[in-house]
């Protein structure tokens, strides 16, 4: 189990070190390459509508093909998008770069985790400790991001220090590598380790061989049986509405906080430095709260009270943020602070119990699939109430919007769950699986 963790934790940190790189410099290097706000903005959507496409089919594939080879095509697409991301100067090459960022990302939601579930139960069997393993890789996954956001932020700052080697790179390239792409050519370049590690770290047993008509039978049934256990089964349902709800409360801190952040210094670019700071520490605060999820169930009494107690944590933060929306001065920017680490702590503290509480109600047939359609909630309830806050005026409002998908969140785990993680009778086709 303690080999089962450890490289969990460590494919969960060398998957999520890459994207970190890319996320500081990402919007600067596409406005190097010419792109207008609305090319950019195209460019989003074509990796937030990729990544929704195929997260259910690719959850689907992980359980039918294996869990190591669905993480090796995520790698490698992941690959191939930082290389065009780095390298790209046209429209075309820089959205296609995000569509198969998309595709990766699909990919990637489930695979690991299902590994590390299905190798500690076949050790030490269903009734194993989750928690432990699930909180260490949230808070590898929050520990790499802080620590790659550091990093590509950075970076092309440093390279045009003392004899300024970005220059000449730039020289040396005609322009075709520039300091701003150089942490996402380094993202490609950790993406390789990442698809070695995996292919030498992550045994699984025999599988039938994965030819095109066990896949093309074997996906649809097991998204199938994914979508029901969520229709039939009250526990997982509450999980992943509660996905859901913490979708809202991300949409309203990555679409409210850059503007509140310039407003604060004074300026975009100043702005855009605090933003960095900020992001990465509510990225180390959600690995803080990752790394004490299994305390918190112990001293709240199970998983289910904690991720009640940390939801209403996070639904506290955003109202804080909410809060002091209008006012200015030091006591509102440090109250705004406290709010925004809450939201993260709390969701991070949330996850891993919640995700406990999944894996003992689901197959190991449908295992990645779930977590797909958990993925997927969170993904469309961020698009949705981004949307919704885009419409309205700038203010308290908005915050309130992330602020009531949380509270919807906290209710939904106000009665005691705890005792329903003895299985009840799941649908007779879920069962099949």
């Amino acid at each position: 189990m303690d080999t089962a963790r450890r490289r969990y934790v460590t494919v969960s940190a060398l998957f999520w070190l890459p994207l970190g790189l890319a996320i500081a410099p990402q919007m600067l290097l596409f406005g190097e390459r010419g792109m207008s706000l609305a090319a950019i903005a195209g460019f989003f959507a074509a990796h937030s509508l990729t990544a929704a496409l195929l997260e259910l089919p690719t959850g689907g594939l992980s359980d039918v093909v294996g869990r190591r080879a669905v993480l090796v095509a995520a790698g490698v697409l992941d690959l191939i998008a930082f290389t065009l991301g780095g390298l790209g100067t046209t429209a075309g090459a820089l959205a296609l770069g995000m569509a198969v960022k998309g595709a990766g990302r699909a990919l990637s939601s489930g695979p690991a985790e299902a590994w590390y579930v299905d190798t500690v139960h076949a050790a030490a069997g269903p009734d194993a400790d989750l928690r432990t393993g699930l909180a260490r890789g949230g808070t590898a996954t929050a520990g790499a991001l802080a620590a790659g956001t550091l990093v590509g932020g950075a970076l092309p700052w440093l390279l045009g220090l003392g004899p300024d080697p970005g220059a000449w790179l730039e020289r040396a390239t005609s322009g075709l590598v520039i300091p701003l792409s150089v942490p996402a050519l380094l993202a490609a370049a950790l993406d390789i380790v990442f698809v070695v590690y995996v292919l030498t770290a992550l045994p699984e047993p025999p599988r039938r061989p994965a030819t095109l008509r066990v896949v093309l039978r074997g996906v649809p049934t097991t998204i199938a049986a994914g979508l029901r256990l969520g229709g039939g089964d009250t526990l997982v349902r509450r999980v992943l509405l509660s996905a859901a709800a913490a979708g809202g409360a991300l949409a309203a801190l990555e679409l409210l906080t850059p503007g509140r952040a310039a407003a604060l210094t004074g300026g975009a670019e100043t702005g855009a430095v605090l933003y960095a700071g900020l992001a990465c520490a509510g990225f180390l605060c959600s690995a803080l709260g990752s790394h004490l999820a299994p305390r918190t169930a112990g001293l709240t009494g199970g998983s289910g009270r904690a991720v009640l107690w940390s939801l209403a944590a996070a639904t506290a933060g955003i109202l804080l943020l909410a809060a002091t929306a209008t006012l200015a001065g030091p006591a509102p920017a440090v109250l705004a602070v406290t709010g925004f680490a809450l939201v993260y702590l709390g969701l991070g503290a949330a996850g891993p119990n919640e995700n406990d509480l999944l894996h003992r109600r689901v197959t190991p047939t449908v295992r990645a699939t779930a977590l797909s359609v958990q993925s997927l909630a969170l993904q469309l309830s961020c698009a949705v109430t981004g949307l919704a806050i885009g419409v309205l005026p700038t203010g308290p409002l908005p915050w309130l919007v992330g602020a009531a998908t949380l509270t919807t969140g906290v209710l939904l785990w106000s009665r005691r769950v705890d005792a329903a993680t003895q299985p009840e009778p799941l649908p007779a086709g879920v069962r099949s699986q």
